[in-house]
C-alpha cells in the first residue's frame, strides 16, 4: 500500500473495535474531546503525545494492550514528543516487544530522546516530511534516598541506557561508537536525514 495516499491507515481496522478507549491520562499530553479519542482508537490508534511519563506510559501501554487482544491489524502509534523518563519509555517498549499486531509509527511532528527508543522498537516506522529528530541520551526519573541507593539507581540508569542504544544499533545500521556519539552531542535530524540514518523507513507526503 503508498501510505502516501492514506497515512491514517496502516492496515485495516477490525469490524468491532472494543469500547470504551481508555480514559485520558496524565504525561500524555493534553486530553483531546472524547469523542475524538473514540474515533482514533477505533481507527486502531495510540497516540504519545508530550514528555512521555511513568503515567503516561501507563496509558499508552493499556491502549496498546488492549488493541493487540482485539485483534491481529497493526496498531498505528502516532508520535508527537521531545521526549522523556527513560523507564517510562521501556514500560512501552515492553509491551510492543510482546505485542502479537504489529506496530506502525509514525512521527507526526517530532521524537525526541527516550521517545526514539519507543520508535525504534516498531514494526514499521515512518514521518511526516516536516518531522524532527533529537537524538540525546534518554534521562532517568529523579532519584532521591542514601548515597548507595543512588549508586544504584545510577548503575541501572547506565545498563538501560545501554540496551537503547544497541536496539537504536539494530535498527539503523550505525555502529555502536556512532550512535554513543550522536546521543551525546544531542544531534538532530530531517526526516530525509532519518532515513539515511536508518532511523524510519520513509517520509509520507508529497515531496
Amino acid at each position: 500500500m503508498d501510505l502516501r495516499h492514506d497515512p491514517m491507515r496502516w492496515g485495516q481496522p477490525p469490524h468491532h473495535s472494543p469500547e470504551p478507549w481508555p480514559p485520558s491520562h496524565p504525561g500524555a499530553g493534553p486530553a483531546l474531546p472524547g469523542w475524538l479519542e473514540e474515533r482514533l482508537f477505533d481507527q486502531r490508534i495510540v497516540m504519545v503525545r508530550g514528555p512521555l511519563t511513568t503515567e503516561g506510559a501507563t496509558g499508552v501501554a493499556a491502549a496498546l494492550l488492549t488493541l493487540d487482544a482485539a485483534g491481529p491489524a497493526p496498531v498505528q502509534l502516532h508520535v508527537s514528543s521531545d521526549g522523556g523518563e527513560l523507564n517510562a519509555a521501556l514500560a512501552v517498549i515492553d509491551v510492543i516487544d510482546a505485542m502479537t499486531a504489529p506496530v506502525h509509527a509514525l512521527v507526526t511532528a517530532q521524537a525526541g530522546g527516550a521517545v526514539v527508543a519507543v520508535l525504534a522498537a516498531a514494526d514499521k516506522r515512518a514521518a511526516y516530511r516536516h518531522a524532527r529528530f533529537k537524538l540525546t541520551e534518554p534521562r532517568a526519573a529523579g532519584v532521591t534516598g542514601t548515597a548507595d541507593e543512588v549508586t544504584r539507581a545510577a548503575g541501572q540508569h547506565l545498563r538501560e541506557l545501554e540496551e537503547v542504544v544497541l536496539r537504536l544499533v539494530e535498527v539503523t545500521g550505525q555502529s555502536r561508537s556512532r550512535i554513543e556519539d550522536d546521543l551525546s552531542a544531542g544531534r538532530s535530524l530531517t526526516a530525509q536525514e532519518a532515513v539515511e540514518y536508518g532511523l524510519i523507513d520513509e517520509i509520507v507526503g508529497k515531496a
